[in-house]
């Protein structure tokens, strides 16, 4: 009994600890502290609605994990009722992708890949993310860098560091794993950076969506507008528009260029190519293997394929200049036609830089002398950069033109022309042959939309090793021209002969040549003074001729004047002298009459005349030469005497005979 008794005070202190317990731990359910880097879900134990009907969040309150997630602060709960499920803020670091899984929502459609993201609404509110019909499963929308409050019993993130969720399954564990390393393996985690000096583009292929139409290989660009907000995807970044604008599944058309995308991996994976180059000198022909059926533009002439505008499908009949394009090779091939010239060679050791040769051979041979040589060729080839197009049509590449049309045409031409010819005429008339060649086979290279710019060839070789008959040939050539050239050397020397011994006769002058140089000199000093003046002779004779013809004319001028002058005074003078001869006839006359006779007259007129001649004159009147006759016999007389004779031979009227006259000095 005392036993008891003692024992009273320690249960009394025990039940108090119980209770004081107990009261703690329902306090504890009821308050409870979330840091404010922290979220809570919150799972609802029991509820008078009972549980949820279907899915996993409790929308109308029912028990089941709550759609609304607690942030950092104190809550107070109904005892027994809640449990929080502590979690961190879900991270997405700085240039990395989040990718989300819904754990309930609608189900997906059969073409869907992913979910469908509600407009408007964010992962950060799973109410209305359920309530506007959101989609469990993997979804289209990622999230950026940044901190995110989600509610992760409704939500898993996966990121490349860890999965941000609330653990319920294994099995769901397993297969956010496999989800991981499929983004993984897809670069998903970070976006596409594609740089500018790397010269690549992005082929993107769409894994949700409608699938393409029967026949078709590449969607077709969609939703690439701008002032259409509602379809435009900002290239892949927002799948929910793109396939608003009604996008494909598969490759798409449209490629990235430099920047850098943010495209979830699960909707779109990114295959980096080259960009299509066509370098100076080359033109690109596009074959498009999408795009619209379009119209021929070849024209009616030409009857080898068809040509359709550039962006439909076929060959495009504009060809890409030289330049960089962000071309898709899934959508079309790009066939490089170089547009500067080209050299094609027939010859096995030699291939060309653009290598459409490599598959060529020397022509075989067979000549009129029934020789069977090789003949190495080379052709000069240009494509005009319009007909390129043309080109690629008809024959595909370039390499099957060389391989199925020039290389058969070329080498029957020069089977042809080695069968007029025998091997010597082969040889010796090559440059004819090329020149033949380079004129006959541009018209056929014509038919091709090719422009042959010249054609080479080479000296014939043997078809087999060992063959030495054309070398046997050349010999013979050799040896003749050996002696063509030893006829050529003699005919030289003869001349050589010849021009020394002028080259002697060229010195001997050469000796004499000083002298000779002088008397040139000489001769040409003469010449030269003998042309001057002749030169100043004849302009001094031309100055007088001028002068004289002056005078002549200023003399004639003053003769007439002159003549009119004297002709009048003559007149003048004739008229006095005429009445003053018929006043000196008259006179006369009267004279004579009075004198006796004329004779009587002409006397005395004498005798007058010659007293006044002694008188002006002062002669003497007996002259210190006597006159006398020829006969010598001393007879003499002087002036006088005759002049008497001459009065009394008149006055007698007897004849006067002449004598002899001699002239003797007298003497003093």
């Amino acid at each position: 009994m005392s036993n008891v008794l003692a024992l009273g005070p320690l249960v009394g202190s025990a039940l108090f600890v119980v209770l004081v317990a107990a009261a703690f731990v329902a306090l504890s359910g009821m308050v409870r502290y979330i840091g404010n880097t922290r979220v809570a879900v919150v799972e609802k134990l029991w509820s008078r609605r009972g549980s949820i009907a279907g899915g996993l969040i409790a929308l109308k309150e029912e028990a089941g994990f709550q759609p609304d997630v607690l942030r950092g602060g104190l809550h107070f709960f109904f005892p027994f009722q809640y449990r929080l499920h502590v979690q961190t803020l879900v991270t997405i670091p700085q240039g990395r992708i989040g990718y989300v899984f819904a754990r309930d929502g609608a189900p997906l459609q059969a073409d869907q890949a992913l979910a469908t993201h509600p407009e408007g609404v964010d992962f950060q509110n799973a109410r209305a993310f359920l309530e506007a019909g959101g989609q469990k499963g993997p979804q289209r929308k990622i999230l950026r860098e940044g901190a995110y409050a989600i509610n992760l019993a409704q939500f898993v993130v996966v990121t490349k560091d860890r999965t941000f969720a609330l653990s319920l399954d294994r099995d769901e564990a397993a297969l956010l794993a496999q989800m991981s390393e499929i983004i993984e393996e897809r670069g998903g985690f970070e976006p596409v950076v594609i740089k500018d000096a790397d010269d690549q583009i992005g082929v993107i292929t769409v894994h949700d969506g409608p699938g393409l139409a029967s026949g078709e290989l590449i969607a077709p660009l969609v939703g690439g507008d701008p002032d259409d907000p509602a379809t435009f995807h900002n290239s892949f970044q927002e799948a929910g528009k793109f396939l608003a604008a009604g996008g494909r599944k598969g490759r798409q058309l449209q490629v990235l260029v430099e920047g850098t995308y943010y495209i979830n991996r699960l909707f779109a994976t990114v295959e980096r190519i080259n960009k299509t180059v066509v370098e100076v000198g080359q033109v690109g022909v596009v074959v498009s293997y999408t795009g619209a059926l379009g119209a021929d533009t070849s024209g009616e002439g030409y009857r080898h394929g068809e040509l359709v505008a550039n962006g439909e499908r076929g060959v495009w009949r504009d060809p890409l200049l030289p330049g960089k394009y962000a071309f898709n090779t899934y959508a079309g091939r790009v066939t490089m036609v170089p547009t500067t010239n080209f050299i094609l060679k027939w010859e096995t050791m030699a291939v060309g830089s653009h290598k459409f040769d490599e598959n060529l051979a020397e022509v075989s041979l067979i000549t009129r002398d029934a020789f069977e040589p090789t003949l190495p060729v080379s052709v000069v080839v240009h494509i005009d950069y319009r007909k390129a197009p043309l080109v690629i049509q008809r024959f595909g590449d370039i390499k099957k033109l060389v391989e199925q049309t020039l290389d058969p045409m070329v080498s029957a031409y020069f089977k042809n022309i080695g069968q007029t010819r025998t091997l010597i005429e082969l040889l010796q008339d090559r440059s004819a042959i090329q020149g033949q060649s380079s004129e006959e086979m541009k018209a056929k290279f014509g038919l091709y939309n090719l422009e042959l710019q010249e054609v080479l060839i080479g000296t014939p070789r043997p078809s087999a090793s060992g063959d030495d008959q054309i070398e046997k040939i050349l010999t013979q050539l050799r040896q003749r021209q050996i002696a063509d050239e030893q006829v050529g050397t003699y005919e030289r020397q003869k001349f050589a002969a010849q021009k020394e011994r002028e080259l002697r006769e060229a010195e001997a002058l050469a000796k004499q040549q000083t002298a000779i140089t002088e008397s040139q000199l000489s001769i040409q000093v003469q010449q030269n003074a003998g042309k001057a003046n002749l030169a100043r002779s004849e302009q001094e004779a031309q100055q007088r001729r001028t002068l004289a013809k002056a005078e002549a004319d200023a003399t004639r001028l003053l003769g007439e004047g002159e003549a009119g002058k004297v002709v009048a005074l003559a007149r003048a003078e004739a008229e006095r002298v005429t009445k003053v001869g018929l006043a000196t006839a008259e006179a006369i006359a009267s004279q004579v009459e009075a004198s006796g006779g004329a004779r009587y007259q002409l006397a005395r007129q004498v005798a007058e005349r010659f007293a006044e001649a002694l008188e002006t004159s002062g002669v003497d009147v007996v002259p210190k030469v006597q006159i006398s006759g020829a006969g010598g016999d001393g007879a003499s007389g002087g002036v006088m005497q005759a002049l008497l004779t001459l009065l009394m031979s008149e006055k007698l009227g007897l004849a006067v005979e002449a004598a002899p006259v001699r002239y003797e000095e007298e003497q003093a």
